[in-house]
């Protein structure tokens, strides 16, 4: 199965996800198909804490991939984020 989930990088301390689609049965920051985004959760006032290719969302979902549960939240946040502006 394919899902799409976070992928850590970062520092100690200092949290950095990629949102990408991976077989699920790699491991959490092992090889991955395609990099979707990113989520950096300690964004300060003017950076980008969060992008999604809409474009290849669309595209994985509509293929099978099943999106993480937080993955689903982050989607959810740009939403309504998007619909406010």
């Amino acid at each position: 199965m394919v899902v799409i989930r976070l992928s850590r990088g970062g520092a100690k301390a200092r949290p950095f996800y990629n949102i990408v689609v991976a077989d699920k049965r790699t491991r959490r920051d092992g090889h991955f198909i395609e990099r979707l985004g990113f989520y950096n959760p300690i964004a300060i006032e003017g950076e980008e804490g969060l992008r999604i290719a809409q474009d290849r969302l669309t595209y994985w979902k509509s293929v099978g991939a099943q999106a993480s549960p937080t993955v689903e939240r982050l989607i959810a946040q740009l939403a309504a984020k998007t619909q406010a502006a």
